[in-house]
């Protein structure tokens, strides 16, 4: 068997834990995925438009979905500060609770850990790259991380007090972007080759955390 079949058919075995009949611990795995992604995204993300768009669904099921985990007690809206027609869509601490003990997909998370620090990123940026590749040629964009887009800039030396203070802007939505929101999700993401990281050490603080 070609080594890069074996690789994509074993990719596609371990993605079995994201798409399953029926509920688990009385989510879908359409649920699932969207409170997954609500307790990962941005705040220029949680919106029912861009969870529709990341789900791979129409607005009406998206909204469908969303008043499911409203009705759990898992979400609650909220008027967006960006956009006062809009609401945003925020993961409640139940919500947090029940992806914290119940997703389906933490024994992957756990599984991934335990391949260390190293390979854990090499594996990231692996799939980082087939997915890049994948967008390319389906003229199509993933969400992905706030730290590696081309709109985030450096916004100059932070005057506040810890690392809560905006350090950095987003050129597209021209609002102030904290240090810890760069970790987060963003459907508006573009991908930019020649910006270096914030911080080199970020990713293996983050790994070795959750080992």
């Amino acid at each position: 068997m070609p080594l890069t079949r074996e690789a994509v058919e074993l990719l596609v075995q371990a993605a079995r834990a994201l798409y399953f009949e029926g509920n688990q611990h009385g989510l879908r795995d359409r649920e699932w995925m969207a409170l997954r992604f609500l307790g990962r995204a941005n705040r220029f993300s949680r919106t029912p438009t861009a969870l529709a768009g990341f789900i791979g669904a129409t607005k009406a099921t998206a909204s469908q979905i969303v008043k499911t985990l409203e009705k759990k007690s898992y979400l609650s809206r909220k008027p967006s500060h960006e956009d006062k027609r809009s609401v945003v869509l925020c993961v409640t601490a139940q919500g947090e609770k029940c992806l914290s003990q119940h997703d389906p997909i933490n024994h992957v998370l756990n599984a991934v850990a335990s391949l260390g620090t190293e390979e854990c990123i090499k594996l990231r940026d692996s799939l980082s790259r087939v997915l890049n590749h994948l967008d390319a040629t389906h003229q199509r964009l993933n969400a992905s991380i706030c730290r590696d887009c081309m709109f985030l800039a450096d916004r100059g030396p932070a005057t506040g007090k810890g690392r809560a203070t905006a350090e950095f802007i987003c050129r597209l939505y021209r609002a102030p972007i904290a240090l810890e929101e760069t970790e987060l999700l963003c459907t508006s993401f573009e991908r930019t080759g020649d910006r270096p990281k914030i911080n080199e050490q970020t990713d293996r603080e983050r790994v070795a955390g959750q080992v």
